[in-house]
């Protein structure tokens, strides 16, 4: 039989502290995955309800009529999805200028973006 000295290879212990580091490496790098994937939806929606809002005050440009003060609701469709929008108008120190805030919010009712113009009579 050989000295225990001249023996070679890696513990139980090793073997196991070895397979944990590996695990914890493995779920860190499942939930950086996980992360990025939702990332990439959350930028698709912000994109589109942008799309969304820019339409809206694009076609209260084109209108050429002077909108009145109030809150008005619209819905949109881009990408395949649903999104509620609401115009909120709002008047200004100026009788002659109106702030309308177009905000777009996903199908959960969380808000996804807001845009604003100022539109003249």
């Amino acid at each position: 039989m050989k000295p225990r000295a001249a023996w070679r290879g890696f513990t139980l212990v090793e073997t196991l502290v070895a397979l944990a580091v590996v695990a914890i490496a493995l779920g860190a790098g499942l939930r950086a995955a996980g992360v990025l994937t939702d990332n990439a939806q959350r930028l698709s929606d912000v994109v589109a309800a942008q799309w969304c809002a820019d339409n809206e005050l694009t076609a209260l440009r084109l209108a050429r009529a002077f909108p009145g003060v109030g809150d008005a609701d619209f819905s949109c469709e881009q990408l395949g999805r649903s999104y509620a929008g609401k115009l909120i108008t709002r008047p200004t120190p100026n009788p002659s200028f109106r702030r309308v805030d177009a905000q777009v919010s996903d199908a959960d009712g969380r808000p996804l973006v807001t845009l604003s113009t100022v539109l003249s009579r």
